[in-house]
């Protein structure tokens, strides 16, 4: 009981010393383009409805953003994970695509946009479901998918490769000893081995969502974008409102910590067992 009071202290150090240096420096500059107050980022973060330089307000991008995020990084999810877990089972397949994906791994997700831009231009959602009027167009032209294949992109390889290693890192003991007791190839898969591989996975997810985030700035960037937190990050520089710059910061690192703490939350209730 005495040493809990320092522990929940002991996290709030670094942000604390942080905001302190920050305090220093802005009052020693004293330019707000270069370094704005903590009290205007603050005011901008305490009011998250209020609209931005005619941008919408903080919340409303950070929703359009996070919307963008978990349909590009779903996506990834969904392709890589089955795809690892095959590649990672049986040799021949790893084989087939380990060399054909490889070609494409040291490619940065940005050096796909020209490709990206030819080959999607600013279609969305709202391209492909016909919808050209309304309230659901507004909401569906926001997602283009050009943003959405370069998180695609981001997300993928990290997932896939720790798939490939957490299910190639499964002790053959145990999977025998499942055939042996009669378990079928769809038991093996289901009992054994997604089980045993299922901590790398998660791992692999986590590095993933965080390069999805990275990429969403590039990806809001892309033309025919008018909503989200990069894009709102990119024109609030260009009018030289660093506040706003900094405040968007934040927000990202907010939103991704907290979905980054979900995971470490079902890795340690779920995969307690590592340890």
């Amino acid at each position: 009981m005495k040493i809990r009071p320092l522990s929940l202290a002991v996290p709030l150090m670094a942000p604390a010393l942080l905001c302190l240096i920050w305090l220093i420096l802005a009052d020693r500059i004293d330019n707000q383009v270069i370094l704005p107050s903590i009290s205007q980022v603050a005011d901008i973060l305490i009011h998250p409805f209020r609209d931005l330089i005619g941008m919408g307000s903080l919340t409303a991008n950070v929703l359009v953003s996070l919307v963008r995020v978990v349909l590009g990084y779903t996506t990834a999810a969904l392709v890589a994970i089955p795809l690892g877990v095959v590649m990672g089972y049986y040799a021949p397949v790893y084989g087939f695509f380990n060399g054909f994906l490889n070609l494409f791994r040291p490619i940065p997700p940005l050096a796909w946009v020209p490709l990206v831009m030819a080959w999607f231009g600013i279609a969305s959602l709202a391209t492909l479901s016909g919808v050209e009027v309304g309230q659901a167009y507004i909401y569906l032209d926001n997602i283009k998918f050009a943003m959405l294949f370069i998180i695609f992109v981001g997300a993928f390889y990290p997932i896939l490769t720790s798939t490939i290693q957490g299910v190639r890192g499964v002790n053959p003991t145990l999977i025998d000893s499942a055939r042996v007791l009669g378990a079928s190839e769809g038991q093996v898969f289901r009992k054994v081995l997604l089980p045993a591989a299922m901590p790398s996975i998660i791992t692999g997810m986590r590095i993933g969502l965080g390069i999805a985030w990275m990429c969403l700035v590039s990806a809001e960037m892309l033309p025919g974008s008018l909503s989200g937190i990069g894009y709102m990050i990119t024109h609030a520089f260009t009018l030289a409102s660093t506040d706003i710059v900094i405040a968007g910061m934040v927000s990202i690192g907010v939103v991704g910590a907290c979905m980054d703490t979900i995971f470490r939350r079902v890795e340690h209730k779920k995969f307690s067992w590592r340890r």
